[in-house]
């Protein structure tokens, strides 16, 4: 079987590069030293990593609900992280 090169890897294999490339993207436009249309670029290119990672992570919690519960994966409870008041 062929290994999947970067460009063919599943959305949750490359949510962290996506994730640390947004990040990078986020830092270069909060400096403002962008042109207007270096801004636009790079808008467009978050919003492109931003649903790349949105997708992963549905995908990531699809694969938890299946292994929860195969036969029934829409009947469980969405995840809450537990919260840190007090």
């Amino acid at each position: 079987m062929a290994k999947k090169s970067p460009e063919n890897a599943s959305p949750v294999a490359q949510f962290e590069q996506s994730l640390e490339s947004l990040e990078q993207l986020v830092e270069q436009m909060e400096t403002g030293e962008l042109s207007l249309e270096a801004s636009l670029s790079a808008y467009e290119r978050g919003v492109g990593l931003y649903r790349q990672c949105q997708q992963a992570l549905e995908q990531a919690e699809l694969r938890v609900r299946l292994l929860s519960d195969p036969a029934q994966p829409e009947a469980s409870e969405p995840f809450d992280p537990p919260s840190h008041d007090g």
